[in-house]
């Protein structure tokens, strides 16, 4: 018996390391100390030197990364020399057990921790060596440990972050960890408490810190790692001896490159669904070298070693924890959960307005229209072209009558006789270089000065630039590209000076071989540093200042391609110049999990690819995968074939408009997921181990994804495919790709026991499955979100196998600014289950509010129902497949 009785009750709101066989859990020698308590001095006995150098290969740490070493000069370090069959593998010339470093001294209270002194006796081998050290021990939660490593005598660059989540102290007794120190030669250890894991042990090589290069070693506790973006790789890292460049670069994604952002963070998952992660604070240039012991080598050129650990402890409480240090992401507008279309080539606004009026002829939704740096005047940004865009500012009101949304492109600034760049000028807003006049660099517009967003008068003009501009063209929000920063000439146009800044000691592996290869020269003044310091985050802090009025009193949009952490409280992100073709397509879902554990939400790749010329079948399927980004936007290169939806033929049209109307009824869906990422810091793209930690076979998926809890992504990613093959976890999953907005759907449940099944996939189907146990919000679709938001709400039910299903909505005005805190929403619970014989299904709405249900299926229903209550009252218009099981009221 089903009863659908819809209640509203208003009520106020109100690591592998544990015994590995190469790495030793506890410390290199006997001196140890449990939190507070002052080490004893080890001793270096009769341990002859075949002893110290003897340990398996894939146990070796590299002795010679900053410079390719013979054996004399290997041991002259003090290192163990022993070549092996190949050069890729483990190093030749490696640090021997227990190699001489830094002493560490007690430790001593401090207003926020412990600290202790670290004194070396004999320098290193690295030039500009630092002795002394100061290490400060912080327990900031119950789940985060901070620890320090700075240079007490003098000022180094540390990064600000925006003010993360505010979280109270809370009692040692219950952290999830303890620490431990190994005094001589200085290490220590984190273990969590629970299991006594080994989480962290840098004992196995040695600390080194110097002006120019600090080096930190760990073993790991599984060989189960990703993070540590931004790079076209799988989920989870090769360890293989492989070492990652975090240096934000202008360069297309493709394999073994440091790309457009740096984040130094990585997740571990751990044995029984546990897991931790760490994060590195660090904006200089960073090396992360992997293997397979397991291990992790940090090296760092320049700043400090400011490290935090998230003891979870399952996966999404480490993002969270994470995501409590360097902020919260942003409540996107609504309206940016629709579609949007680009192109470099829509070169008038003749061209734009036809490409918007035939996606709405051909009866695709479609919320957005942008243009590249088609508009712009000379490509000076804040201007707009007067002939080929004249009548910019009139076609943007065109496109909101009609509910639209408009965006473009900001870059950087030619000097001349130009508004903007003249009063920057005067207000002394841009990068100098070294001898104190503006660098100039060059990127689209020919000569270019790059604004320094760290100096907030930099920041005042930026918004009133902005303000000016969105006086004469109201925008709805702002495109932040080139901003790693890009330039097409090394440094400048003057270049740059010899110095240790263009030249360091050790330059990590990057993209032409230098850092300021494709970017400005590292001597280049900034308000806060020098820019050898700041290039990782100049995207952050433009991000920042755009995103201050982007909004102009309503919800901001922002969408930048440099990133670093803590840009997903300000803006969006995009993968960059995807190139047309299927390996690209397959690459592009870790690419956009990675940002998810990144605490950037809302991300998508240019969809069919930005370079080169996609094809009929490839579209399609980008498109079927691009309707679960949970940014969607289609963006290709002049020189390249035509790739809107409405080129193609018409069966291929036929399965894009399913699949973007598919997506537009799971807006109310979608929004809800991205409100639970701005509160609470859970993802929307969500990787299955997050969801299923326990599940081994969900540990390495990447081909397949979840929107939060609820509903699982499998789609195609070959070639001529019509078939897939789909992994679905323990329980009840039932299909959503047949449901077209009917009262009779196709789908049918599957019962997996947690296994690989074999679905039909041809051209016109993406599958999607939804999980029982809960309840899918959604609305009738519409062409754009401002017509949807009126159309009538139905619910899918997908009933657990005791008949129960929980799900939520939460539900604002979509464009204006801090509704959640300002408590400007309305957020229902649903809920499903028995209520003595009869099956119920209650909305508890927490904040008032008037919604219409019109429809609503259950799956999962074992029974064709006598009769159906809505209200107390009897529904006629119901219908039961045995079948699928499925009821429609």
């Amino acid at each position: 018996m089903l009863v659908c009785t819809l209640h509203r009750f208003l009520q106020p709101s109100h690591e592998r390391l544990g015994n590995s066989n190469n790495m030793p859990a506890k410390p290199q020698n006997n001196s140890v100390e449990t939190r507070g308590v002052h080490p004893k001095s080890s001793q270096e006995t009769d341990i002859s030197r075949d002893d110290k150098c003897t340990m398996a290969p894939e146990s070796r740490f590299d002795c010679a990364r900053d410079r390719l070493l013979g054996q004399r000069e290997c041991e002259e370090r003090g290192c163990c020399y022993a070549p092996l069959n190949n050069f890729d593998g483990p190093p030749w010339c490696f640090y021997p057990s227990l190699y001489p470093g830094y002493k560490m001294g007690p430790l001593t209270p401090t207003t926020r921790g412990q600290a202790a002194t670290l004194t070396r006796a004999t320098p290193s081998h690295l030039p500009r060596d630092i002795s002394t050290l100061q290490l400060e021990v912080i327990e900031e939660t119950a789940g985060c440990l901070h620890l320090t490593l700075k240079d007490p005598s003098s000022q180094r660059y540390e990064v600000k972050l925006p003010a993360g989540v505010p979280q109270s102290k809370t009692d040692t007794q219950d952290a999830l960890y303890t620490t431990e120190y190994q005094s001589d030669p200085f290490g220590f250890i984190v273990r969590r408490k629970s299991n006594g894991r080994v989480i962290m042990n840098t004992t196995v090589a040695p600390l080194l810190f110097a002006d120019q290069y600090l080096q930190l070693s760990t073993a790991l506790a599984s060989s189960l790692v990703s993070g540590l973006g931004e790079h076209y790789t799988s989920l989870l890292l090769d360890l293989n001896w492989t070492s990652l460049t975090l240096w934000n670069r202008d360069i297309a994604p493709h394999a073994d490159v440091n790309l457009y952002g740096s984040h130094p963070f990585y997740i571990v998952q751990e044995e029984d669904g546990l897991a931790h992660g760490v994060f590195l604070l660090n904006s200089n240039a960073i090396e992360v070298i992997l293997q397979p012991t397991p291990a992790l080598t940090w090296v760092a050129i320049g700043g400090v070693l400011d490290l935090y650990v998230f003891l979870g402890p399952d996966p999404q409480s480490v993002i969270r924890q994470y995501l409590q240090v360097i902020g919260y992401p942003m409540m996107p507008p609504y309206w940016s959960l629709g579609f949007h279309l680009c192109r470099w080539g829509y070169t008038t606004t003749i061209t734009t307005r036809h490409v918007a009026q035939r996606m709405h002829n051909a009866k695709f939704p479609m919320d957005v229209q942008w243009n590249d740096l088609d508009y712009a005047d000379k490509r000076r940004v804040f201007t707009f072209d007067p002939w080929r865009f004249g009548d910019l500012p009139e076609m943007v009101e065109e496109f909101h009558k009609r509910g639209m949304k408009y965006i473009l492109i900001l870059q950087h600034h030619p000097p001349g006789t130009y508004s903007p760049f003249d009063d920057g000028l005067k207000r002394d807003v841009f990068i100098k270089n070294a001898t104190g006049r503006i660098l100039i660099g060059k990127v689209w517009p020919g000569p270019t000065a790059f604004p320094d967003f760290t100096n907030p008068e930099t920041r005042c003009w930026w918004e009133d630039c902005i303000r000016d501009f969105y006086s004469k063209v109201p925008v709805d929000g702002l495109w932040i590209d080139m901003n790693e920063p890009a330039s097409f000439v090394q440094g400048s146009v003057e270049g740059c000076p010899d110095s240790d800044l263009e030249n360091p000691p050790y330059t990590p592996r990057v993209v032409g071989g230098q850092l300021n290869s494709g970017t400005i020269c590292m001597s280049a003044q900034q308000k806060l540093s020098t820019h050898y310091n700041l290039h990782n985050i100049y995207g952050l802090t433009e991000a920042y200042a755009t995103h201050s009025f982007a909004g102009a009193g309503k919800r901001p949009f922002v969408l930048s391609r440099s990133s670093f952490p803590g840009i997903g409280h300000f803006s969006g992100v995009w993968t960059g110049d995807v190139r047309s073709d299927w390996e690209q397509l397959r690459y592009s879902i870790p690419a956009v999990l990675q940002f998810s554990l990144f605490g950037v939400p809302l991300v998508g790749a240019d969809i069919c690819g930005f370079g080169g010329n996609t094809t009929e079948e490839l579209c399609v399927r980008w498109m079927q995968l691009g309707a679960f980004y949970p940014f969607m936007r289609n963006h290709n290169d002049k020189p390249n074939a035509p790739q809107e939806p409405y080129v193609f033929g018409q069966k291929a049209q036929a399965a894009m408009r399913s699949a973007l109307n598919l997506r537009y009824s799971l807006l109310p869906f979608l929004y809800t997921l991205f409100h639970h990422a701005h509160t609470s810091a859970d993802t929307v793209a969500r990787p299955l181990f997050m969801e299923f930690p326990t599940d081994p076979n969900c540990q390495t998926i990447d081909r397949q994804f979840l929107w939060g809890s609820s509903l699982l992504i499998s789609p195609v990613l070959e070639q001529g495919a019509v078939e897939l093959a789909a992994y679905l976890p323990p329980g009840i999953w039932y299909s959503l790709h047949n449901v077209m907005f009917t009262c009779l759907p196709l789908g049918s449940p599957f019962y997996s026991k947690g296994q690989y099944l074999l679905l039909p996939a041809p051209l016109d189907t993406i599958n999607i499955h939804v999980r029982d146990g809960h309840i899918i919000p959604q609305q009738e679709p519409a062409l754009t979100t401002a017509a949807s938001r009126r159309n009538p709400f139905f619910l899918t039910v997908a009933l657990s196998e005791g008949g129960w299903a929980w799900g939520d909505l939460f539900w604002d005005d979509g464009d204006s600014l801090e509704t959640f805190e300002m408590r400007n929403y309305c957020y229902v619970i649903f809920i499903a289950g028995q209520v003595g014989k009869r099956r119920a299904i209650f909305a508890l709405e927490l904040m008032r509010q008037s919604f219409a249900f019109y429809w609503l299926q259950v799956f999962g229903v074992p029974s064709p129902p006598l009769y159906v209550l809505a209200n107390g009252d009897k529904v006629r218009d119901f219908t039961y497949r045995s079948d699928t099981k499925v009821s429609s009221v």
